[in-house]
C-alpha cells in the first residue's frame, strides 16, 4: 500500500482470531502507526479456541485474550505518544539552539571551562577507583542474604562501570575540538535548593542521566522481584554509585548522580511492581517517558 501522506492514512484490519494480526502484518501496521496512521481492528471471535489445554476455563480465556489486547492499545498508545512528545521536544530545542547559534564564549572563557574540566577528570577517575572496595562489600552482602539474582544485576553493572573506567583511561580527549567548550550556556536547572547553567551538550547529558539510571533502576526493581526481596531501591549499588555513563565531562558529578537517581527511583518502582507508570521498554532498552523526563528536568530555556 502507497499512500503519500501517512498521517491522513486510516487503516481498518478485520481479523479471525484475536492474534492473526501480528502474524500477518504486524510490522506493516507498526510501521504506519510510526507515521501517524490510524489504525483500527476488528476482531471476529473471542479467543475461546485458543487453547490446546483440555482443562482450559474457556470464560477466563475470553476474559485473559479481551485483556491483552487492550493492554497492547494501551501500550501502543503510550509509545506513540511518547514518541511525538520526544520528536516535539526536539524540534523545540533545535529552533532554540539555532538561535544562539551565533555566540560564543571568548577565548579566555574557553580555556578556563576547558581547565576546569581537566581537573574534574582527574578527580572523576581517582573516585572510580576507590569505589572498586565498596562493590566488592556489597557484592559479598548479597550472597550472604542469598539475593541472587541481584547479585548478578550489581556485577553486570560492575562489569559496565568497569568497562567504562578503561574507555576513560585510554581516551586521549581534544577539549577545543568539543563545540561543548566554546558554546554558551542555554538552559536553566535547580536541584537541592540550588540553581545552575548548562549549554545543549549539558541539557543533554541530564537527560541520558535519567534515562540510564531509569533502565538500571527496572533491571535492579525486576532482581529483587525475582529474590523475593521487599522494595528499597537505597540498598542497590547501582543507585548509591549512580555514575554509569558519567564521563567527568560537561557537569558536576554531583548533577549527574543526582538526576541518574531520580531515573532509577522510578525505573526501581516500574521494575519491581511490573508496571510502565513511568516509562517503557523497546529493544531490550527501557526509557523514560518524555512527560516524566520533563517534569524531572524543568529545563528553563535563557534569554
Amino acid at each position: 500500500m502507497t499512500d503519500t501522506n501517512t498521517s491522513q492514512l486510516r487503516v481498518l484490519g478485520i481479523f479471525e482470531h484475536p492474534d492473526d494480526s501480528e502474524f500477518s502484518c504486524g510490522g506493516a501496521a507498526a510501521l504506519w502507526a510510526d507515521a501517524g496512521a490510524h489504525i483500527t481492528y476488528g476482531i471476529i471471535t473471542n479467543g475461546a479456541a485458543g487453547s490446546n489445554e483440555p482443562d482450559q476455563d474457556l470464560a477466563d480465556l475470553v476474559k485473559t485474550r479481551e485483556a491483552q489486547q487492550r493492554d497492547a492499545r494501551q501500550r501502543e498508545q503510550a509509545r506513540l505518544a511518547d514518541q511525538r512528545a520526544r520528536e516535539q521536544h526536539l524540534r523545540e530545542q533545535q529552533a532554540h539552539d539555532r538561535n544562539l547559534q551565533q555566540k560564543r564564549l571568548s577565548q579566555l572563557e574557553q580555556q578556563r571551562l576547558i581547565a576546569l574540566h581537566r581537573q574534574r577528570e582527574l578527580q572523576y577517575q581517582r573516585y572510580l577507583v576507590e569505589r572498586q572496595s565498596l562493590a566488592l562489600r556489597n557484592a559479598q552482602l548479597l550472597q550472604q542474604q542469598r539475593r541472587m539474582a541481584q547479585y548478578r544485576y550489581q556485577q553486570q553493572y560492575y562489569e559496565r562501570l568497569r568497562l567504562q573506567r578503561e574507555r576513560l583511561s585510554a581516551a586521549r580527549y581534544n577539549y577545543y575540538n568539543d563545540p561543548y567548550f566554546y558554546t554558551p550556556a542555554s538552559y536553566r536547572y535547580s536541584w537541592g535548593g540550588n540553581t545552575y547553567q548548562t549549554n545543549q551538550y549539558g541539557a543533554d547529558m541530564l537527560r541520558q542521566a535519567i534515562n540510564y539510571g531509569y533502565n538500571e533502576g527496572v533491571r535492579a526493581g525486576r532482581a529483587d522481584r525475582l529474590d523475593r526481596w521487599r522494595a528499597n531501591y537505597h540498598d542497590s549499588y547501582a543507585y548509591q554509585d549512580a555514575n554509569y555513563g558519567y564521563n567527568g565531562y560537561y557537569l558536576n558529578q554531583s548533577d549527574y548522580n543526582y538526576y541518574f537517581r531520580q531515573g532509577f527511583q522510578r525505573g526501581y518502582d516500574d521494575g519491581y511492581y511490573s508496571r510502565d507508570q513511568y516509562g517503557y521498554e523497546e529493544n531490550g532498552t527501557a526509557s523514560v517517558l518524555q512527560t516524566v523526563l520533563s517534569m524531572i528536568l524543568n529545563l528553563q530555556p535563557l534569554g
